[in-house]
């Protein structure tokens, strides 16, 4: 880490990567939860690759000058990280090799290789081999005046170096003592040649094998099927070697909002492009020899250091298909199925519920089927008139956007701004969006120069009172699958301001009004939303100066805006106590003498991925707590559509307050950052042990099974 007031934000998400691999180092995880952990990390890192690595690379090669705010330079920066990426990699093999492969035979998981068949299994696979691989591969010559394809981004392909051709003239030389080598033509079949088999998307990476004994299941991996039989590709030649590939292409390609095809045929046109995007990492086994690196590095057109050879199975992130089968129980976590929340009763629709009072959820503790049954009322009820709704990553086949196409086909005025610029979900937001379009619906695409990131659903609905609007904030996707995995909260509210202010950012947004200059309530990215958590921050660190108790409880997934950072150290020295829950990137320095002593920094690896923003602050005693989609990063905060709403009723602020002490207290799952940026497990003997999750999801079943008993003993009359 560099000696500057800011950690490196590259740096500091591998650190972030290198808890979620402690999971998978932890021998009191569960063996197949530990196999998942370590797929994240194999992922995560993918992904980084392909945005942080391939911006990185693209500052480099336009000769950049700019240094980021940890000091380092791009060059440094891409230094430091390969350095680091390479000590992580280690330890994925090694913890993958050394202790979960002894782990999963011991549970009677077994991964066979070639040498290691025995009859029935050898039958089995010809058949696998002979009835799907060999009718869905295909080979491909490259070298020799044969172009190398265009593989797709992180798909598994295997190399194959094919011995010459021998011909009558080859042996007459021989015999004659002529050098052959001294006048072999590049495109002649006198010298070694190469091919490619590209793996695609639809065949499995896993294949199961008859078992013996005990053992529970066998299997191969594609790339070890393909070795096994791969002269069934080149009949009558004499294979020299053949390994098992992967390219990571740079996924960094702006979207060009600007031009007269408007933004829906320019992100395809970013698709295409990344498909095409240069290679920044070739992936491949140990083994692999000299020859087939040269070849490889010469042909992809690489530099050798982007080329790296790995001591086991390449991409790791698919073993998550192995850990999530079923049959393995006993090594994976005890269920946790998200509940029902008690503030919801089921007799009663949505809308009679929110009219009483707000509501808050924390999924995936509480169930997000709420959320989905507002949208699924308001699509059939007579009285909705509207659905106004922001949509950013939504599942393959969304209830939410059904429900929305209902709503359009009874009638009701559905207007949906889906996000086109949602990294790597583009393709399925343009699809969607095109359906929507096609049925009626008013659909937007986006922001130009932004991307909408908040979360904010409006039903306008005519009541005998009068219009009436029902609102959900979020601080998550209207993803009902992400909402079983990813800590977030969901806010219900008809609040006249919140409904006021709401349908101002949606009207804003979609383009037919200037955004107001002050809302009554919301704060919103990217006009005002850094500027009103710095006002915060400072009129804390005010009151911390005067004598008076001041506190800021702040959890988010990433720290980077330095302008919020300096309002921290700045409230930290005039003696407000800060807490921050932050799951990834932290660039701040915590417990540094003079600049950061009253700052605790910590982060939450678990089950569930940590994604709720909260803030609260404790204002003179009468606090203000507040949820959001955004985090203190530039790009959220200077390029997104952000909001930050205030949680005024006071049950749900004290929950939220409550939440964020569970978080503060967690000794288990809790890692605290160090002022040389390191992180340490801290748990004191003096101190009950606590598991933020844990506590939390116990904490919602008690309340869940309250309420049940409770309907159990109460006798309801039959009405006459």
């Amino acid at each position: 880490m560099s000696e500057t007031r800011f950690f490196d934000r590259e740096l500091s998400w591998l650190e972030f990567n290198q808890r979620v691999l402690n999971e998978a180092l932890n021998e009191e995880v569960p063996l197949f939860e530990r196999l998942k952990f370590l797929s994240i990390t194999s992922s995560n890192l993918d992904e980084f690759f392909r945005v942080r690595v391939g911006a990185l690379t693209t500052l480099i090669e336009s000769k950049s000058t700019s240094v980021a705010p940890s000091g380092l330079s791009p060059h440094q920066q891409l230094e430091a990280v390969h350095e680091r990426v390479d000590q992580i990699i280690r330890d994925q093999y090694d913890c993958f090799l050394n202790e979960l492969v002894p782990a999963l035979h011991e549970a009677g998981v077994h991964g066979v290789k070639d040498e290691l068949l025995n009859t029935e299994q050898e039958d089995h696979l010809r058949q696998i081999f002979d009835r799907e691989v060999l009718s869905v591969l295909t080979p491909m010559a490259v070298g020799g005046g044969n172009p190398f394809p265009l593989l797709a981004n992180q798909m598994m392909a295997m190399c194959v170096r094919l011995a010459p051709v021998e011909s009558p003239d080859d042996k007459l030389d021989e015999e004659l003592g002529i050098d052959g080598a001294a006048k072999k033509d590049p495109s002649d079949d006198s010298q070694e040649r190469y091919a490619v088999i590209p793996f695609g998307r639809t065949l499995s990476r896993f294949y199961s094998l008859p078992g013996e004994g005990n053992t529970n299941h066998v299997y191969m991996l594609l790339e070890d099927v393909v070795s096994r039989f791969v002269e069934e590709f080149f009949p009558g030649e004499t294979i020299v070697e053949c390994q098992p590939f992967r390219l990571t292409r740079n996924a960094d390609v702006e979207v060009q909002e600007l031009t007269p095809h408007g933004l829906a045929v320019n992100m395809a046109d970013v698709l295409r492009a990344r498909t095409r995007a240069d290679c920044i990492r070739v992936e491949i086994d140990a083994s692999v020899s000299s020859e087939m690196v040269e070849f490889l590095v010469s042909e992809v057109d690489i530099e050798p250091n982007q080329l790296v050879k790995l001591p086991g199975p390449l991409d790791l992130g698919a073993f998550m298909e192995l850990a999530t089968r079923s049959g393995f129980e006993q090594h994976q976590y005890e269920p946790w199925p998200p509940l029902n929340s008690p503030d919801i009763p089921a007799e009663e629709t949505m809308f009679d519920v929110i009219s009483q009072r707000d509501v808050m959820l924390f999924h995936p503790y509480e169930s997000f089927e709420p959320v989905v049954r507002l949208i699924d009322e308001a699509a059939d009820d007579p009285d909705v008139i509207a659905i106004k709704q922001t949509l950013y990553r939504i599942s393959r086949n969304s209830p939410i956007i059904r429900a929305l196409k209902r709503a359009v086909d009874n009638g009701k005025h559905v207007t949906v701004l889906l996000e086109l610029k949602a990294r790597f979900d583009e393709e399925r937001n343009l699809n969607q969006a095109r359906e929507l379009e096609s049925i009626g619906a008013q659909v937007i695409h986006g922001v130009k120069g932004l991307k909408t990131h908040a979360k904010v659903c409006i039903i306008v609905r005519r009541e005998p009172e009068g219009i009436q609007r029902y609102v959900h904030f979020g601080t998550g996707n209207y993803n009902e699958s992400t909402a079983k995995i990813y800590s977030d909260v969901s806010l219900f509210t008809t609040d006249e301001d919140l409904g006021v202010d709401s349908i101002a950012f949606f009207n804003a947004i979609s383009g037919y009004s200037q955004p107001p200059h002050v809302y009554r309530k919301i704060e919103t990215a990217p006009l005002l939303l850094r500027s009103a958590i710095k006002e915060m921050i400072d009129a804390e660190a005010e009151r911390a100066a005067s004598g008076q108790n001041a506190k800021i409880k702040v959890k988010l997934n990433a720290l980077t805006d330095t302008v919020l950072i300096e309002a921290l150290y700045k409230a930290s020295q005039a003696g407000v106590k800060i807490f921050l829950n932050i799951r990834g990137i932290c660039c701040l320095k915590p417990g540094v003498p003079g600049m950061s002593e009253n700052i605790r920094v910590t982060s939450v690896v678990d089950r569930f991925l940590e994604h709720a923003r909260i803030l609260y602050v404790h204002h003179g005693g009468d606090p203000k707590v507040y949820i959001s989609s955004a985090d203190w990063m530039p790009r959220n905060l200077d390029h997104r559509k952000e909001l930050l709403v205030p949680v005024e009723d006071a049950r749900c602020r004290q929950r939220l307050i409550h939440i964020m002490r569970v978080f503060e207290r967690d000794n288990v799952k809790s890692a605290t950052l160090q002022p040389d940026g390191s992180y340490t497990y801290e748990q004191s003997d003096d101190d009950p042990e606590c598991r933020a999750q844990e506590f939390l999801y116990r904490e919602a079943r008690h309340a869940t099974r309250g309420i049940a008993k409770k309907q159990r003993t109460m006798f309801e009359p039959h009405n006459l």
